[in-house]
């Protein structure tokens, strides 16, 4: 249980860093948003590898950080950043999110 606790904080603190990565572009980039990154991707990569040694196989806990971030990410940029999210990239999240969830089953329930 331990392990996804690491691998939450994990998505949390990426989906911090990548959202602040916004703020490091553009014509009049801010310099707090750099370390903010930084820290954000350091304390993500610290937090998915204490999700590894507490037992999270790999290949599950980076397809269901990445996906979650993904997924997060795309609804932070329509939110904040008026992006745009059409229905077709919905599906595709949705199929991403499907396939992740697939992966976790079948760690969970090997096949015979």
């Amino acid at each position: 249980m331990l392990g996804y606790i690491f691998l939450a904080v994990a998505i949390a603190t990426e989906v911090v860093a990548t959202t602040f990565l916004k703020f490091t572009s553009g014509e009049n980039p801010k310099w707090w948003a750099f370390a903010i990154v930084v820290v954000g991707y350091v304390a993500s990569f610290f937090a998915l590898s204490q999700s590894l040694s507490r037992g999270v196989p790999l290949g599950v806990a980076y397809a269901i950080w990445s996906a979650v971030g993904v997924a997060v990410i795309a609804v932070i940029s329509w939110i904040f950043f008026k992006e745009s999210l059409t229905w077709v990239q919905i599906l595709g999240l949705l199929l991403l999110i499907g396939g992740v969830g697939l992966l976790e089953l079948g760690g969970r329930h090997p096949a015979s």
